[in-house]
């Protein structure tokens, strides 16, 4: 009987796969440019993938210890979006841990709340999808801060900053509650300030400063919540797939889906290039094919048990 190799440790680094792509495609990777094309391809098709549906390998959970008076807190920058949450009270003690109900709202839901600062245990929560992208808004700070101010922060401008929101200066993200314009000026307060957001370190920062609205994603929970206990909020998200990077980095994608990825970006290819548009129907349902069984084996394998929700309003019988 013939011998194995012994190992299951096949893939395909950048470079590799793309001359996969250029051969089925009917060419070759020849230049710089050739390698460049294909990278943004793959990120695109990439960004497809996103909108297919559930990647089970981008599901990652994570947690965030709330805190009395915020009612909003970032996510990582690159969560598309939150598949579960709970709200978690006595965390890491067996005898008092619970994880209890938080229901998802839209932001018409929230807008209808007549006290959105009343203080209770969280059993909202409003999901705001931003992409983490930083953005310029002229402003600056108008007085220098120091590490522990959180009540307000004077600003030259605030006319482009959100009603409430995070900013970034320096390498400091700042989460504000509420603005207080000045009276017949464009510069004005933010206030019920809270530092360090999303791992950064609360610094002091000087008069004139540029201030960042960032645009990150972030959870919004109702009622904020009060000092009765430590609440945290736990969630699994679903983040984006890794950029493709240099020629030798691999992609962070499963082993189940290199057929699927080498298909795929040899249709995206095909599109691009003279030798490549007769083969551009065959490539196109090969990759359909490909993504069909990868995307089949990337499901659930438990059983599912459906459950109504069920709401009483007033007196029952």
């Amino acid at each position: 009987m013939a011998n194995t190799s012994g190992a299951s440790s096949f893939n395909l680094d950048l470079t590799e796969l793309v001359e996969e792509a250029f051969e089925r495609a009917g060419s070759e990777l020849r230049s710089g440019y050739d390698l460049r094309t294909a990278r943004r391809s793959l990120n695109i098709m990439f960004a497809d993938w996103a909108n297919r549906g559930i990647n089970l390998w981008t599901i990652e959970p994570g947690t965030i210890t709330l805190a009395q008076g915020q009612n909003t807190y970032p996510l990582p920058n690159d969560t598309i979006d939150l598949l579960e949450h709970v709200i978690r009270t006595g965390a890491n003690i067996t005898a008092t841990q619970a994880d209890l109900t938080i229901t998802r709202i839209s932001v018409s839901t929230y807008a209808t709340i007549p006290n959105k600062i009343q203080q209770a245990r969280p059993i909202q929560v409003w999901i705001q999808r931003y992409n983490g992208q930083t953005t310029p808004v002229s402003c600056t700070l108008s007085s220098s801060i120091t590490s522990t101010d959180t009540a307000s922060i004077s600003v030259s401008d605030v006319t482009g900053l959100p009603a409430s929101g995070f900013v970034k200066i320096g390498d400091e993200l700042i989460n504000y509650s509420y603005i207080t314009p000045t009276t017949g000026a464009v510069s004005g307060t933010l206030n019920n300030c809270f530092r360090a957001q999303q791992n950064t370190i609360a610094a002091a920062h000087s008069s004139g400063a540029t201030v960042y609205w960032q645009q990150v994603p972030a959870i919004t929970v109702w009622p904020t919540p009060d000092n009765a206990q430590t609440y945290v909020f736990a969630y699994w998200r679903l983040r984006r797939t890794q950029d493709a990077g240099g020629g030798v980095n691999i992609m962070d994608v499963p082993f189940r889906f290199i057929p699927c990825m080498a298909a795929g970006l040899s249709y995206y290819i095909a599109g691009k290039i003279p030798q490549g548009m007769e083969r551009l129907a065959m490539l196109k349902a090969q990759y359909d094919e490909a993504w069909e069984l990868a995307a089949y084996e990337d499901h659930e394998k438990a059983a599912l048990r459906f459950v109504p929700r069920q709401q009483f309003i007033g007196n029952t019988i």
